[in-house]
C-alpha cells in the first residue's frame, strides 16, 4: 500500500529517520480538510522512542480537529537542517515523511507530552510550569502512530 522510496541509493535507515524525528523541533502535518482538500499545517513534535509514537498538540477547536474528526489519516514530513557540501552551491539535507494514524491522547499524557515538547525548546522549569498550568484545559494532544516511515537524503542541485 505504502511506497518506497524510488532513489534507493539516497534512502536513510530506520535508525536515521528516528534520529531525525527525535532531533527536530518542527515538521508539517498533512490532513484530509474540508471538501477533499489537503490542509497542512506547521507543528512542533515530540517523538516518544519508548512507543514509537509521534505526538503534538493544539488547541481544542479549529481546522485541524475537525479534519482529524473525520480522517484519522495524516501524513508528517519532517527535514534537517541543511549539510553543506564542500566546495559547492548547494546542499543537502535529509527527509523524513510518517504516514499514519492521529488520535487524540487523555489529559494525564496530554500533560507529560506537553512537558516533553517544551523541553525540546527550554529548560526552564517555572516558565514550562505555567504554560502548563495556564493552557492545558484549552489544550488537546495527539499521538500519531506511524504504519509507515520513510527517508532520504535530498541533493538541492
Amino acid at each position: 500500500m505504502f511506497r518506497d522510496v524510488t532513489r534507493y541509493k539516497q534512502k536513510l535507515t530506520t535508525e536515521e529517520c528516528i534520529d531525525i524525528l527525535i532531533h527536530t523541533k518542527r515538521g508539517v502535518l498533512s490532513v484530509n480538510g474540508d471538501e477533499g482538500y489537503p490542509y497542512c499545517m506547521p507543528i512542533n513534535h515530540y517523538y516518544r522512542a519508548e512507543d514509537g509514537n509521534i505526538y503534538f498538540h493544539g488547541g481544542k477547536h479549529g481546522h485541524k480537529i475537525d479534519a482529524l474528526k473525520n480522517d484519522d489519516r495524516v501524513c508528517f514530513c519532517v527535514y534537517s537542517d541543511p549539510i553543506e557540501v564542500e566546495g559547492e552551491w548547494y546542499y543537502d539535507f535529509k527527509s523524513v515523511i510518517v504516514f499514519g494514524r492521529a488520535r487524540p491522547v487523555d489529559d494525564e499524557t496530554m500533560i507529560k507530552i506537553s512537558r516533553e515538547l517544551c523541553y525540546k525548546f527550554t529548560d526552564d522549569e517555572a516558565y514550562i510550569e505555567r504554560e502548563i498550568e495556564n493552557h492545558a484545559a484549552g489544550t488537546l494532544a495527539f499521538e500519531i502512530i506511524p504504519e509507515h516511515i520513510t527517508g532520504k537524503i535530498v541533493h538541492e542541485r
